[in-house]
């Protein structure tokens, strides 16, 4: 999952209400120790925009006795290819981020050596995609959906649409901006949500319709949500004219960190039915320095500590059932019911042909 797109909603909102900036990386970085985490020092590849509180970290040393060091490599996909090229001589010992989109990538090129991490037992089935062989560990969930602007559907005295068959509707004409899905990782997400709920027979005749009612594209996230969507803090900065976007279930939530007094609702909601799930995991890297440390890490991960305090770093939801959410999460965020899925094999087996053909139809 890109969790840099999902962490600049709270960064455009932070600057557009004049707000203090947050932490750009929670104190998490080492410069000490050297190398892929020898001695005391646990390395962590990742995303760009990985976040965890200093005193999270802290705990984590205070219990094992290791530091953690975080290398970052771009955003997701950049990471993961990244981890592919040097996999020979890996950067690090855990590698964190990799999301159900782009996991059979990393398993075709055997990033990860496999491990049964401790806490295992508190993690829903359905979030664990490689229960048989352990080859990572699942840390987060979060969903992409079509996000709507309330002010203007309120204006407008129009009801916002709730699925993907309202999208195609005349009344919601030229009101949506979605991104890229050969270029962004939600707009590819968006795609394969359509599949999901189409078929491989049938997601292309949506698309057509879509197209039709005149969706826009861009080529990422930030320019739809912070420059083209009229609901976020940026898109009204930046008069920004597309009441629906492409964006996160967690953005409605981000659009309120900050304010005060906390307003009766986020600016923004969510399209309930216009979801697919996404599930961020961690993998112990094959030949790494330190792999015990790397373990006692991944076993951290999944543990209440680190679990609670990731939904207001990287606005996603921890996957231990023991792990509580914050306030403005469970009042401002909107509960998913049935997000659409697909299985990582058959992304990898047609992800590349299915982003052709869509780029046939929506950008030719």
């Amino acid at each position: 999952m890109n969790t840099n797109l999902r962490r600049a909603v709270v960064a455009a909102a932070v600057a557009a209400l004049g707000l203090p900036a947050l932490a750009a990386c929670g104190g998490s970085e080492d410069k000490g120790s050297a190398g892929a985490g020898g001695g005391k020092t646990v390395t962590l590849v990742s995303h760009d925009s990985f976040l965890a509180s200093d005193s999270v970290l802290k705990e984590f040393t205070k219990q094992t006795g290791y530091t953690v060091k975080v290398v970052k490599g771009g955003d997701a996909g950049q990471a993961v290819n990244q981890a592919i090229l040097s996999k020979s001589h890996p950067q690090g010992d855990v590698f964190f981020g990799v999301d159900n989109t782009l996991l059979s990538r990393a398993f075709d090129n055997d990033l990860f050596t496999p491990y049964e991490a401790k806490g295992l037992d508190r993690v829903p089935k359905d979030v664990q995609a490689d229960a048989a062989r352990h080859r990572v560990t699942p840390v987060d969930s979060g969903d992409i959906c079509v996000n709507y602007d309330r002010a203007y559907f309120a204006d407008h005295k129009l009801a916002p649409p709730q699925s993907f068959d309202d999208l195609i509707k005349p009344e919601y004409k030229n009101l949506l901006v979605t991104e890229n899905s050969a270029t962004s990782s939600p707009g590819l997400a968006f795609q394969l949500a359509t599949i999901a709920k189409y078929g491989e027979d049938n997601w292309q005749d949506y698309w057509k319709k879509l197209k039709a009612n005149d969706v826009e594209v861009v080529n990422g996230w930030e320019q739809a949500y912070n420059e083209r969507f009229s609901g976020s803090a940026g898109g009204k900065k930046a008069k920004g004219d597309k009441p629906l976007v492409v964006s996160y279930a967690s953005s409605p939530p981000a659009e309120v960190v900050g304010v005060n007094p906390l307003p009766k609702e986020s600016p923004t909601g969510v399209a309930t039915g216009t979801c697919f799930r996404q599930i961020e995991f961690a993998g112990l890297l094959k030949g790494a320095k330190n792999t015990e440390g790397g373990k006692a890490l991944i076993d951290f991960m999944l543990g209440k500590a680190f679990q609670e305090d990731m939904p207001l770093q990287m606005y996603v939801n921890p996957v231990n059932e023991d792990a509580k959410l914050p306030e403005v999460f469970t009042k401002y965020g909107a509960k998913i019911a049935d997000s659409q899925t697909l299985a990582p094999e058959k992304i990898a087996k047609n992800r590349d042909q299915w982003v052709k053909a869509w780029s046939s139809i929506v950008l030719k």
